[in-house]
């Protein structure tokens, strides 16, 4: 008489997006209505959370960079055991699984333990980050493209060639690089970057959280200090921070006019 066979489980690595719930896609919100376990990312906004079944089972398995985090090693092996037991497991990220999420990795350790695996993509606060304080990171008139780079090279990770990156005319796009923007600041500019290059800082965005700022490349890491902006966030450097900012001085005297106009009809 033959065994009966083992239960068929499988992994779904999802894009939370950047914060706000509204921006996850319909797919994303599918997985994780059908999943017996979701495995959270450390930025994953909580409202998020909060819509999930109560039957569900939530474990946090957050990183950090310079805080306790979950070793990745760990969280394959979770995965796959669950996987193996028959689960449905969604491994919840912020932003997208394959930019800065380790979804390469991961998938490649499913696929090695015979696991069944799928990516669902979500909007990457690289983005999303910049759009929502009306930057256009591939504005013709000023970018020829975009670079979503990463200011954090630890992990044995391949460091960016910023003299490259300073020469290529490219929006540039850092992550986790708050903590690290004096050597950004300093690489760049020592690759030809002018110290005057437009730059914007978007902290936790589209969060409740949500903050940002406006400078040139050279005081950069004064203008982080002194609006005390933190990780979560992202570095946008190039012209089209300039444009964007000339956008929102425009629209706050024009919303300052329309008071003025409707106070003086009173």
């Amino acid at each position: 008489m033959n065994a009966p066979a083992s239960p068929r489980g499988r992994v779904s690595l999802v894009g939370a997006g950047p914060g706000d719930p509204e921006l996850m896609t319909r797919k994303a919100w599918t997985r994780l209505m059908q999943a017996d376990l979701v495995l959270v990312d450390e930025l994953v906004d909580r409202r998020i959370l909060a819509e999930l079944p109560t039957h569900t089972r939530v474990l946090q398995v957050g990183k950090r960079g310079g805080c306790a985090s979950t070793e990745q090693g760990f969280i394959h092996g979770l995965m796959i055991r669950s996987a193996r037991q028959g689960l449905h497991v969604v491994r919840l990220k912020g932003g997208d699984p394959f930019i800065f999420g380790r979804g390469g990795e991961e998938m490649d350790a499913l696929q090695a333990a015979g696991i069944e695996v799928e990516v669902v993509n979500g909007l990457s606060a690289g983005l999303a980050g910049p759009s929502s304080v009306g930057i256009s990171v591939t504005d013709r008139r000023c970018a020829p493209g975009v670079a979503l780079v990463t200011g954090h090279n630890g992990d044995g990770g391949r460091a960016p060639d910023w003299a490259a990156l300073a020469r290529s005319g490219l929006t540039l796009v850092v992550y986790m690089g708050v903590s690290r923007c004096a050597g950004i600041v300093a690489a760049l500019m020592e690759g030809g970057l002018a110290a005057s290059t437009p730059v914007a800082v978007i902290s936790a965005a589209h969060t409740e959280q949500q903050r940002e700022a406006f400078g040139v490349l050279a005081l950069l890491p004064a203008l982080v200090a002194r609006e005390g902006l933190g990780s979560p966030a992202v570095l946008v450097i190039g012209e089209v921070t300039a444009m964007a900012q000339a956008r929102q001085f425009l629209n706050a005297h024009a919303q300052a006019d329309s008071r003025a106009q409707a106070s003086g009809a009173r």
